[in-house]
């Protein structure tokens, strides 16, 4: 698809070549799905054929829900978990970066400017923080507690508190953004949200907390369990927060393609194509 332009600084009219368009709705639907779907695969196939595997501690008491790390790393599960991370990963990277230039964007260039560099730095703070949850993620993922578990435990620390800090980060960026420009309305109930979605990954993690001092320390019956469950919660917290750009702007449409003058559009396009206005 070919399409003409015109740029604010130049009176000359520009062609755009489109070479791929999707609704960037789908494409993080895409990135919540694929990890969500090896998730629940991993858990349902462990628990079916491997369950002693995967109940195995080191307090040997009994417990009946599983860890995600026990989960996604036995065999074969860890491949498809690994599989699913790496299909995932490059979207998520890029939807880190283009929900911060939008909400750049929502920034009013002519409002207080306490307000502006406060959104700015949230926000940057924000894809900060989302860029080390991604790579501790990967970190979590590929080095399996089996394999090196006192790496592996501080992977998961590192992701646990940089998705606790960009969700802190991205809610105030946001309610700043919107305060520039007089608009606190317009994101109210999507802060709401988030928010609530916060609070809920907190006292998860309190409770993740408390139950793996009881299990490690104590040994307490079923605080294994009771620890996987806060884990599983948090995972489904994370996975709805990241969702949440999909309220943010649901019809925007991710785009390949070049911009080329109009000597150069005469030049090198054949008598087939058309223009779309």
């Amino acid at each position: 698809m070919i399409v003409k332009t015109e740029e604010p600084t130049n009176s000359n009219q520009n062609q755009v070549i489109i070479h791929y368009r999707i609704n960037f709705k789908y494409v993080c639907l895409y990135t919540v799905s694929i990890p969500l779907g090896a998730l629940i695969v991993c858990l349902i196939s462990a628990y079916i054929f491997q369950y002693d595997d995967v109940h195995e501690t080191h307090c040997q008491v009994f417990n009946v829900v599983p860890s995600i790390s026990a989960v996604t790393g036995i065999s074969p599960q860890k491949y498809i978990w690994r599989i699913s991370i790496a299909l995932h990963i490059g979207p998520r990277v890029i939807i880190s970066a283009v929900y911060k230039a939008y909400q750049f964007n929502m920034i009013n260039p002519f409002g207080e400017s306490h307000l502006k560099s406060k959104a700015q730095l949230w926000l940057n703070i924000a894809y900060f923080l989302n860029l080390i949850e991604t790579g501790a993620l990967c970190g979590v993922t590929y080095i399996s507690n089996r394999e090196n578990y006192p790496v592996h435990e501080k992977l998961f620390i590192t992701f646990m508190v940089s998705s606790l800090g960009h969700m802190v980060a991205c809610i105030k960026g946001t309610r700043y953004a919107a305060e520039s420009r007089d608009d606190i309305e317009s994101v109210k109930e999507g802060l709401k949200y988030k928010r609530d979605l916060l609070m809920l990954s907190l006292m998860c993690t309190a409770g993740l907390l408390f139950f793996f001092l009881q299990h490690r320390l104590f040994c307490f019956r079923m605080a294994f369990s009771m620890f996987a469950l806060c884990e599983y919660i948090i995972a489904a917290a994370n996975m709805a927060f990241h969702i949440s750009v999909v309220c943010d702007f649901p019809t925007e449409d991710l785009i390949v393609g070049k911009i080329i003058d109009d000597q150069t559009f005469i030049d090198d396009c054949s008598g087939d194509c058309k223009k779309f206005q």
